[in-house]
């Protein structure tokens, strides 16, 4: 069974920076794509950048393009979120959530987590606060 945890969050000012990390654990690693979403008050998630394990390939939601990086060590089983030049509407959890046969768009689409939308695991997530 997969395992997935968060750490990096923190409060930062306008125009900070902060970098997540995302752990997965295992004792089969079996997943294509891995995402962060963030989630504001509110039950729905927003997927900001999801990467592919298989190719490499990336989406990051339009907001945040430009200013987030998503990158992967995968000899760590490890994938981190550089967040430059934050918003005060960047605040929110951010947490992982891996999945089988799927894509990085399509990973990102979705906007709640669970077995039900076919996601292998997912984390507790760290906080992001973006105040002056």
């Amino acid at each position: 069974q997969l395992q997935v945890v968060e750490s990096g969050g923190g409060l930062v000012q306008p125009g900070g920076s902060l970098r997540l990390s995302c752990v997965v654990s295992g004792f089969t690693l079996n997943y294509d794509v891995i995402g962060w979403f963030r989630q504001a008050p509110g039950p729905e998630r927003e997927g900001v950048s999801c990467i592919s394990v298989t190719d490499g390939s990336i989406y990051y939601k339009e907001s945040v393009k430009g200013r987030f990086t998503i990158s992967r060590d995968s000899a760590k089983n490890t994938v981190y979120l550089q967040m430059n030049d934050l918003k005060l509407e960047d605040t929110g959890v951010y947490a992982c959530a891996v999945k089988r046969e799927t894509t990085p768009q399509d990973l990102c689409a979705l906007k709640w987590f669970g077995r039900r939308y076919g996601m292998e695991a997912w984390g507790e997530g760290t906080p992001v606060t973006v105040s002056p």
